[in-house]
């Protein structure tokens, strides 16, 4: 599932790029993707047999609030900007610092513990992308 996910994310770049959605606002290039999106996963709900039992809790609907507002309102539309403005190439590269901000996060919010190890991984992800975006 995690390297279709991966081709998936990477066929959504390359079509931005080599479309006329290259040319469209990001907002609106975020409103095409949605309204193919939600219907098929709604079929595939059903195809599956999924339905809801009972109400959901307050936490899933803060996590679907959180990912509806911030994810898909906000960064995703500053990723297809982005990615309509510069090479893919050097901004696929940032990707890498997700896993950077969900473990400052789980510091943050869950006063996890940031050990050597994190520090390391900032270090090489920081030195990756400096060898990924460097002038010639």
């Amino acid at each position: 599932m995690m390297v279709a996910a991966a081709l998936a994310w990477a066929a959504t770049t390359l079509t931005i790029k080599a479309s006329s959605l290259n040319r469209v606002s990001a907002e609106k290039t975020m409103l095409y993707q949605l309204v193919v999106s939600a219907p098929m996963l709604g079929a595939a709900a059903l195809v599956a047999g999924d339905r809801i039992a009972a109400m959901p809790s307050a936490l899933a609907l803060g996590a679907l609030a959180y990912q509806t507002l911030w994810v898909v309102s906000v960064t995703f539309v500053i990723w297809f900007a982005l990615i309509a403005r510069y090479s893919a190439n050097r901004l696929s590269a940032f990707t890498f610092l997700t896993p950077l901000f969900g473990v400052a996060a789980g510091h943050l919010v869950l006063g996890e513990p940031l050990t050597g190890a994190f520090a390391a991984a900032v270090a090489l992800v920081a030195g990756g992308l400096l060898l990924v975006n460097r002038t010639r």
